[in-house]
């Protein structure tokens, strides 16, 4: 990511128009079919020279049926050996005309290990027009003042690929551009941390020092906000626990011993001062409330809003984040990857759970797999072909498949979407989820969303005992004959075995896949198992993925933890206090096992 781009891209949202941004939005989006079309031969003509291209023949060819003709449908793996090249440091037009000079990783925690995507300055203009389109809609709807803003963000490492160039989360590259705060103030969003807290090493003391940061400047805070839910709710759950020592910082205007790195205990020194009547009315504040109920609006008065990606794999963390949030509205952010944007959010007043995302025809060329088979392709056992932007169908799901200005050609995102509706003639999608996180056995078919489901059904259980669900994940567990799932669960306190084993039973009842059922009732798969783990465990995974470089900003717990990923299966499994297995199939008495280290 060149400084300089960055700069330049600051500078724009500086002077961002409002109402000019929504109508430049609302006229790439009434013909979005002609917009595609160009959008692709743009992408073709500047990468023409690029091996990749040449290798399938395309020769230069920039229209819709040569590039279906030629060009075929790509996953990471069959790329992965041209990205490799360029991250060694060949600088020929391997996938791009231009040469790539920056890496950027996957999260990780949906395979076990980060991914390497082509990025380049192209990209950045598309993410950069994804934010100013939601920034547009977003301050129609809900605008700030010119204060703070209470932002969990948190730098990773960065390191050079083998061939020299620049590797590192899109986000981290961004914040520590010694523009970006200046930038912030720009569209009336500055951070009230110093840069020193954002890229501290550890991030357990950055963690703390944003949450004291926030309480300083408590009346300011405009907005909070973190790249996804899950980060804020750990931020709130780590308040509950040091509220009162941060309340004595304040009151005594000496950082906590817990901070030792010296470049964070010297910036904070900066902006923290003794101020005891501050302290006693936070002090007062938390000491009022029920169940840290509203905790968020309590703390910070003015805030408009609660800003992160909270859809997919982020919405079981929603009740918890409402629990805090009490009116406050929570809204969802932009839809896209580390392989690029998708779409923007253009109706900030829906609750993530209903929240759809405006594909912006102009940024890359779409194309979407349907998950519905016709007959013919069923008889023929052929996967169905891909429709184009305009071409898809209210209500039907797909899977999308992207063609993007860093390379990227026919590229298969593996996000599954349902189109619930259209903007002008673009379609607004709904994330629904992960097309490979599928816990499966021999016929059943459970995707990340039908776990998901699983899991809140059997929540409800605990929730009667006054309990919660901290976090979970799932194994499918191939070493017993029959198979069986996994389900592992970390929870707000201590429970009897007679609950724990009704949660079990819910858990396997709630799988409704006709292929899991039928073949639960003949046990062609084994009873499922709930491993209840020992509190900290999904805190010992966050640990391990940010020893490997991942950011927490970007950090997503994996829902489903295949054998392949060995070192967080162990975390796992290293930290079961007890373990259930259901009965729901049997009707026969039920089994716990108590397995605490």
């Amino acid at each position: 990511m060149e400084a300089a781009l960055i700069v330049r891209m600051l500078e724009k949202m500086e002077i961002i128009d409002v109402n000019q941004m929504i109508e430049e939005f609302e006229k790439i989006t009434k013909d979005a079919e002609r917009v595609q079309s160009e959008t692709l031969k743009k992408i073709l003509e500047e990468n023409g020279s690029a091996e990749y291209l040449q290798n399938l023949g395309l020769n230069g060819r920039t229209d819709l049926e040569s590039f279906k003709a030629c060009v075929p449908l790509a996953t990471h793996m069959d790329l992965e050996p041209y990205i490799k090249r360029i991250a060694d440091g060949d600088t020929s037009p391997i996938l791009t005309g231009k040469a790539i000079t920056t890496i950027s990783l996957s999260s990780g925690t949906t395979q076990g290990k980060p991914k390497f995507v082509p990025f380049n300055d192209e990209l950045m203009e598309t993410t950069m027009q994804i934010y100013r389109t939601s920034f547009a809609f977003r301050n129609r709807e809900f605008p700030v003042g010119n204060g703070k803003t209470l932002q969990f963000i948190y730098g990773s490492k960065q390191f050079k690929t083998k061939g020299g160039l620049n590797a590192g989360t899109a986000t981290t590259n961004v914040y520590r551009n010694s523009q970006f705060k200046e930038g912030m103030k720009g569209i009336q969003s500055q951070l009230c941390s110093p840069d020193e807290v954002i890229f501290g090493p550890d991030f357990h003391q950055s963690l703390y020092c944003h949450l004291l940061c926030g309480l300083i400047f408590w009346e300011e805070i405009q907005f909070v906000f973190s790249t996804f839910a899950h980060s804020l709710v750990h931020a709130f759950r780590t308040f509950e626990q040091v509220w009162e020592e941060l309340c004595t910082d304040i009151r005594e205007g000496v950082l906590s011993s817990r901070v030792t790195v010296p470049s964070i205990r010297a910036a904070m020194s900066k902006i923290l001062k003794p101020d005891p009547e501050l302290a006693d009315l936070i002090h007062k504040k938390c000491s009022g409330l029920s169940n840290w109920y509203g905790l968020i609006p309590e703390l910070f008065p003015n805030v408009k809003y609660i800003y992160g990606i909270m859809t997919g794999s982020m919405e079981p963390y929603l009740k918890k984040l409402r629990h805090y949030a009490r009116e406050v509205p929570l809204m969802s952010a932009d839809y896209g990857s580390s392989e690029g944007w998708i779409g923007a959010n253009v109706n900030p007043k829906l609750p993530p759970e209903l929240a759809t995302f405006a594909v912006l025809p102009n940024i890359g060329y779409f194309e979407f797999i349907p998950l519905r088979e016709n007959i013919e392709d069923q008889v023929l056992g052929m996967e169905p072909k891909p429709v184009g932007l305009t071409e898809v169908k209210v209500g039907e799901e797909y899977e999308i498949v992207v063609t993007n200005v860093a390379g990227l050609y026919r590229y298969r995102l593996g996000d599954v979407v349902k189109i619930m509706g259209f903007h002008n003639s673009t379609p607004e999608l709904k994330f629904v989820c992960r097309r490979n996180l599928m816990l499966t056995i021999n016929i059943d078919k459970n995707t990340e969303k039908d776990l998901q489901l699983s899991v809140e059904e059997a929540a409800k259980v605990l929730a009667e005992e006054k309990l919660e669900v901290i976090d979970f994940t799932s194994h499918v567990d191939l070493s017993t004959d029959p198979g069986h799932y996994v389900i592992f669960w970390e929870i707000s306190g201590v429970v009897n075995e007679e609950v724990l084993q009704e949660c079990c039973n819910c858990l396997d009842r709630s799988f409704i896949d006709a292929g899991y059922t039928s073949s639960r009732k003949v046990n062609a798969i084994g009873p499922l198992e709930l491993r209840v783990l020992q509190k900290g465990t999904f805190q010992k995974i966050l640990d391990h993925y940010l020893g490997l470089g991942a950011a927490v900003s970007q950090f997503k717990t994996p829902r489903c933890v295949s054998s392949a990923n060995n070192t967080v299966l162990q975390i796992l499994c290293n930290n079961v206090a007890k373990n259930f297995f259901s009965t729901a199939f049997s009707g026969g008495k039920a089994t716990a096992e108590d397995t605490v280290q």
